[in-house]
């Protein structure tokens, strides 16, 4: 072979291995978007992937109580949606529950509860103010936010207080159907409580959870259907004619 046959061989070796490093870098450097499901046909309440999606754009994503919280960090809430919220509070002698509608766009969100005197309570919580009315009355409570986030209005747990879980306190952690809506389920015990978390996987809303109290059910909540469509301007309307949004 003569030398100038050999120089063309071993460019075409170095040229090869150069692409073949690239295309190496550049899956390892592609981040994930989405989360998909892994394949658990041997477990009857977990999920199984979804055939319609695109495989190429998801990452499957092992959840177990060392992971979990990793996990639901990577999720995020709809910018706008509607949905109603349900909390029931159990006691030795009874229960009670109530509704609350809540309305979110953007930086605000707009909750409407009706009290157990009947007065309907209404607030509308952003990223600086805090307004709430009740019934048609024109008087609006103004504040600047503080302790009080939408969240706590509504009586829920908050991101924080799942991404707030020490690891060792979690003994469970899956993913679960609840009423047909895909979830990452969280169980935590904290001193004689045991704590309960669905996560939707398809729109990162908490969608469920429950406190148990050495053993009974003490506190649950539920809100199992969402509307993603955008909201009407007039719901940020206050009843002086001020639009928020």
């Amino acid at each position: 072979m003569d030398k100038r046959n050999l120089n063309w061989i071993t460019w075409g070796f170095i040229v090869g291995t150069v692409i073949v490093v690239v295309v190496m870098l550049m899956n390892t450097l592609h981040r994930p978007e989405h989360i998909i499901l892994p394949d658990t046909t041997t477990a009857t309440d977990q999920i199984t992937e979804d055939p319609g999606t695109d495989i190429d754009a998801l990452t499957v994503v092992e959840i177990a109580p060392e992971t979990v919280l990793s996990a639901i960090a990577t999720l995020f809430r709809p910018e706008a949606y509607r949905r109603t919220v349900t909390v029931e509070q159990f006691w030795s002698t009874g229960s009670g529950s109530y509704e609350t509608t809540v309305t979110v766009s953007g930086g605000w969100t707009r909750m409407d509860r009706t009290m157990p005197d009947g007065r309907v309570r209404h607030s509308i919580i952003g990223l600086e103010e805090t307004c709430v009315w009740y019934n048609n009355e024109r008087e609006i409570y103004r504040s600047a936010v503080g302790a009080v986030s939408a969240d706590n209005e509504q009586c829920i747990p908050t991101y924080e207080d799942i991404l707030d879980l020490p690891v060792e306190a979690i003994s469970t952690a899956d993913y679960r159907v609840l009423s047909d809506i895909r979830c990452i389920y969280v169980e935590a015990t904290e001193e004689d409580s045991q704590l309960r978390y669905w996560v939707s996987v398809d729109t990162g809303l908490l969608v469920a959870s429950e406190i148990l109290l050495d053993g009974q059910r003490v506190y649950r909540m539920e809100a199992l259907t969402v509307d993603q469509t955008e909201p009407a301007a007039a719901e940020f309307t206050l009843p002086d004619g001020t639009n928020l949004l």
